[in-house]
């Protein structure tokens, strides 16, 4: 899908870095992902066109869905049915920017940065933002942060200077959150999982 909507190359389209960072992570066979990207370029990628939609889940929860379509009608119809079936809405595109700030995230194992002070240093010229430790699936991870704009850059540069990169991601980070009950959440996430089905949603 990243192929699909944004192209084959890499430095212009953040997704299929990404995606093919990951399937490094994994130790998938170069050759593999090299067929994966032609399949995708192989496809008449000319009328997929990347949209976000904007709304709310129920209880006031902001939700930002990304897809690539080659049908917008359709895809607009299926997202408003999922918010309305879940007691949510679709908004308007742009509403939640005041929300989320977006974020590339970069996970290096806790053990593999010995000085975590140096490493800061040494990436602070590369867009560095902020270092989280986390631990995820029983492993610790230090979480680095970037600006959405500066994902290529930083990803070079963990390269260059020798840090292996386990996984990454493109995050919205909620500039304020809202507590939930049990409930709630389950309502929530009842909405979030029926849209993940869509084959048009990339996230």
């Amino acid at each position: 899908m990243a192929v699909k909507s944004g192209g084959d190359d890499q430095d212009s389209n953040v997704l299929l870095r990404r995606a093919i960072q990951n399937a490094k992570a994994v130790q998938m066979p170069k050759d593999k992902i090299q067929n994966a990207i032609k399949k995708g370029m192989d496809r008449d990628t000319s009328e997929y066109e990347d949209i976000v939609y904007e709304g709310m889940a129920p209880h006031g929860i902001a939700v930002v869905v990304e897809t690539a379509t080659d049908n917008p009608q359709r895809t607009v119809a299926n997202v408003r049915s999922y918010f309305r079936k879940k007691g949510g809405s679709l908004g308007t595109q742009g509403m939640h920017d005041f929300i989320f700030d977006r974020k590339g995230v970069f996970y290096i194992k806790k053990e593999d940065i010995k000085d975590l002070e140096e490493t800061e240093f040494e990436l602070i010229d590369y867009g560095l933002e902020s270092i989280e430790e986390v631990n995820e699936e029983d492993t610790d991870f230090y979480k680095i942060y970037v600006k959405f704009e500066d994902f290529g850059k930083m990803q070079d540069s963990l390269e260059e200077l020798g840090y292996k990169i386990e996984k990454t991601d493109l995050d919205r980070i909620p500039t304020h959150t809202k507590e939930l009950s049990d409930d709630e959440v389950d309502e929530v996430l009842a909405l979030i999982d029926l849209i993940e089905q869509d084959d048009d949603v990339n996230n």
